[in-house]
């Protein structure tokens, strides 16, 4: 049976000096410390055997995927699949004693978290995670391929890959800046996963 390897890569560091939550918006890009991290994890992949790259259309994801195409010498396929979740939250601070969730404006989009009540539904991000996956196995079948995309899309792949539940307490992810998850695949049965932090340190 043929082995295809699909590495999950979440981008770097973003420059957020006012610590909002940007999920989908538009103007949010590396900082010089996400830009090494892109740089880090790039040459992680020197020397794979990885015919297909594709990343999530946000700026701070393409920015991250740049390096890993040049050390890879591929063209960036932009796929819609591997965008952030969507979350009615967006442009607020969620953080922190000043966080705006403190505002009971705020509490009715938070009555059930195991969809969850403030986004996207977790099982349709796995579901479009999946999509993705499927074609980039497709498109790399007996090679690996490399998927650039955000925490939340790859947490919901990782559980799956584990056979646990979608909903999640969030301090509980593994899924750390520049961070690379790796699915092997023989022919579309998920054999096993792996991953790692190749700009750890950074």
């Amino acid at each position: 049976m043929v082995e295809t390897v699909v590495h999950l890569v979440r981008h770097g560091e973003v420059h957020n000096p006012q610590k909002l939550l940007y999920g989908r918006l538009p103007d949010f890009h590396l900082s010089a410390r996400g830009r090494s991290m892109a740089a880090r994890t790039a040459a992680s992949f020197e020397g794979k055997d990885v015919t297909y790259l594709a990343a999530s259309p946000l700026e701070r994801v393409q920015e991250t995927a740049t390096p890993i195409a040049e050390v890879l010498g591929l063209e960036i396929q932009t796929d819609r699949d591997l965008i952030e979740s969507g979350n009615i939250f967006e442009g607020l601070r969620t953080k922190g004693w000043r966080s705006q969730l403190f505002n009971p404006i705020r509490w009715r989009h938070m009555v059930n978290p195991l969809k969850p009540s403030w986004g996207e539904p977790y099982t349709e991000i796995l579901e479009r995670m999946r999509r993705a996956i499927d074609k980039a196995r497709a498109e790399a079948e007996g090679h690996e391929a490399v998927l650039v995309s955000h925490q939340l899309p790859i947490v919901m792949v990782q559980r799956w890959a584990q056979g646990k539940s979608l909903p999640h307490n969030p301090a509980t992810r593994k899924c750390d800046l520049a961070s690379v998850t790796s699915l092997v695949f023989e022919g579309d049965t998920l054999k096993s996963w792996s991953y790692a932090e190749p700009a750890k340190g950074i």
